[in-house]
């Protein structure tokens, strides 16, 4: 089992085109935890947005893609991607793992990320919205935040995605293809 998770793609085709080619093109699924196509007003244009072509990328992958619907997320987006997109949260089973993706703009703080999980039951609990990276296990459940391939908020600037697997998580720098964090599983 290899699932890729990525997040805070705000519609830059070729940050998507580079983490799925590096780190995803043999996964078996992909997480998004949202804010697939707009930009948002904050947020600065880079030179390939373009949330059309990044839209029919994703309707044209080989495996699943599991989204859960960001704050800049649109209806008009959900009508350009086949997959829905999934809110307040995703919730996935596989590999004998719980997971919840959920974007993290209405579960900011650790307590309330905390508490959903232990509601949910969650393995494995995935959200998006800062573009940082976060890695942590705290009691049962490991929480993941793969930061941004497109618009990273990190103090170095790194653009970021991660992968799952039966025995780890991994967070990657999607330029340099090194490993930033990593968590062993078993």
């Amino acid at each position: 089992m290899k699932i890729g998770i990525i997040s805070d793609t705000h519609g830059h085709e070729g940050r998507f085109n580079l983490a799925y080619e590096k780190f995803f093109s043999d996964a078996d699924m992909i997480l998004h935890a949202g804010d697939v196509l707009y930009h948002g007003p904050r947020n600065k244009m880079l030179g390939d947005y373009n949330p059309a072509a990044l839209s029919e990328r994703i309707n044209n992958l080989k495996m699943p893609i599991v989204i859960a619907r960001g704050n800049c997320d649109s209806e008009v987006d959900a009508m350009v991607i086949n997959a829905p997109l999934e809110a307040p949260y995703a919730h996935v089973s596989i590999g004998g793992l719980r997971i919840v993706v959920t974007h993290g703009h209405l579960v900011e703080d650790d307590e309330a990320k905390d508490e959903m999980a232990a509601h949910l039951k969650a393995d494995i609990f995935i959200t998006g919205h800062i573009h940082q990276t976060v890695l942590e296990k705290r009691g049962n459940t490991v929480f993941i935040n793969p930061g941004s391939p497109s618009l990273s908020k990190r103090t170095d600037g790194r653009s970021t995605v991660a992968t799952l697997t039966e025995n780890e998580v991994r967070i990657y720098d999607i330029d340099t293809g090194e490993i930033l964090q990593e968590l062993k599983l078993k």
